[in-house]
Order: C-alpha cells, then structure tokens, then sequence
C-alpha cells in the first residue's frame, strides 16, 4: 500500500489535489459536490481524483452516484503516516 499511496499523490499529475481530498476525508465521510465545494475546485475533476482513489483502494464508498459517500479505506488508515510523510515532502 505503500507503493500505490506514493504514486497515487506524488507520482502523477493531480497528486496535491488527492491529497487534498484525502485530508477532507480524513475528517468526515463526504460526497463529491460537497468535496468540490470545500475545495474550490470543479465537480468533474473531484470525480476524477475519487475514481483514481478508489481504482488503486485508497478511499471508498458506499451509495450510488450523486449521493455517493467517500472515506479513507482501512488500508489508507493503517498507512496514514505514510500520507503524513508524503504530505511533509510535498510541503517541503
């Protein structure tokens, strides 16, 4: 999980807007409009960055469209300081 957390958020274009994501999550399971709104950032690309996530394990989700909720997987939980490290690195 490691591995697929470093790529995921710094190993490819949209890794600051993931993280981002992720931090919201961390706090409380939310949707994407609400995602998109918090972040300031457009509907679409906040879909994106969830399909990603949740392609490579690292939030999902229970519902169905529109209303869908996200959160961190357990596996992410378990690696969170993983994400801290890659989150100091990213600020550095």
């Amino acid at each position: 999980m490691e591995g697929v957390l470093w790529y995921v958020l710094t190993g490819t274009r949209g890794g600051a807007n993931r993280i981002r994501i992720l931090r919201e999550l961390s706090d409380r399971p939310r949707n994407a409009n609400r995602l998109a709104e918090e972040l300031h950032l457009d509907y679409k690309t906040v879909r994106h960055h969830l399909d990603v996530l949740v392609q490579n394990g690292v939030v999902e989700h229970s519902g169905t469209g529109y209303g869908s909720v996200y959160i961190p997987s357990g596996q992410t939980r378990q690696h969170w300081d993983t994400i801290e490290r890659i989150i100091a690195q990213v600020n550095e």
